[in-house]
């Protein structure tokens, strides 16, 4: 534990209260508009963090396991192309899959340095403690913060390049305008030369990506239901997670699964901490998360664009899933 104090720091970008007064203005903007929308950040209390690690490990959730796979192929081929490199990793959650990248860099004899970002200090916590144990020469320092905010408070890397990971398609959690203006922001933090490790779901047919957000045991369903308890713990809330139920589906349009909670009856809920009052008819929606498929061939351009250009590509046997790893080129 001595050892760990000197190999690990975990730095809270934001007070308590200075979160609740960021978090504020999104819950009343989106539950005032028409159709209600959250964030998906909010599903990420200790609980949502639990769930979601449930949900990558069931079988009808294909994204893990294929992003892994491909991860595992290639892993080796990412150190050798990057060299020494500081890891930074957007929403780490228990860092799984960065593990098979620390091991690559490990055998090379490359220098290990993790800077994991996540919203849930708990998992944060509990997972770097178990790297610092497996890894005798790792450096971790992890920021408890939201993406935009960390992204802009980066300090510089001790290593000769950064390469910040997005991996397991989070990217498709942000809608087209949202994606935009994410991309700068990478390509903000990063030096010339630095590295960007970038994970898409890829468009396919709905047969295969409707179970993946609707699965038998309910455990999607859970973790859908459960941001309306994290409102209730932050904001003094009155939601009645029996009076709402989970609703995914395809859009075939837009290409991006949409997952809702639906109201069952006509209610009123409250939430004293923002004096806000919320109605909601029988049937009506909160959109708690869009999950967008992507096009190999658009998304090199929108890289492109922003000067992240992809330097290799890598996806499993049925080009479900890919991984690009991109280069800041000026």
């Amino acid at each position: 534990m001595k050892d760990f104090k000197k190999r690990l720091c975990i730095e809270q970008l934001l007070a308590t209260t200075e979160l609740k007064e960021v978090n504020s203005s999104d819950v009343i903007r989106g539950l005032t508009q028409l159709p209600k929308t959250l964030p998906a950040k909010y599903f990420y209390d200790a609980r949502g963090s639990q769930l979601f690690e449930e949900i990558c490990n069931l079988p009808e959730y294909y994204l893990t396991r294929t992003e892994t796979a491909i991860l595992r192929h290639c892993a080796d081929e990412i150190a050798s192309l990057t060299g020494a490199c500081e890891l930074v990793e957007l929403g780490s959650g228990s860092s799984t899959k960065t593990r098979i990248l620390l091991d690559a860099y490990n055998q090379l004899g490359k220098p290990l340095r993790y800077l994991p970002i996540d919203v849930s200090e708990s998992i944060l916590e509990s997972s770097t403690h178990a790297l610092l144990a497996d890894y005798p020469c790792l450096q971790i320092h992890g920021l408890v913060s939201t993406y935009e905010i960390a992204l802009e408070k980066l300090a510089p890397s001790p290593l000769p390049t950064r390469m910040i990971c997005f991996l397991g398609s989070t990217l498709g959690n942000f809608h087209p305008q949202e994606c935009d203006i994410f991309l700068l922001q990478i390509a903000k933090a990063l030096q010339k030369g630095d590295y960007f490790l970038l994970g898409i779901d890829l468009h396919k047919s709905k047969e295969i990506i409707e179970p993946a957000y609707n699965d038998s045991q309910g455990v999607t369903a859970a973790f859908n239901l459960n941001i309306l308890n994290h409102l209730n713990w932050r904001f003094e809330g009155n939601f009645d997670t029996d009076e709402f139920e989970h609703w995914a589906f395809y859009n075939q349009e837009l290409r991006q699964i949409e997952m809702h909670l639906r109201s069952k009856r006509s209610q009123t809920v409250y939430l004293r901490a923002l004096d806000l009052k919320v109605e909601f008819s029988p049937g009506e929606t909160i959109q708690t998360e869009i999950s967008r498929k992507f096009d190999l061939n658009i998304m090199y351009s929108d890289l492109q664009k922003r000067g992240l250009a992809p330097l290799k590509v890598w996806t499993d046997t049925k080009q479900w899933f890919a991984l690009l790893l991109c280069q800041r080129q000026t």
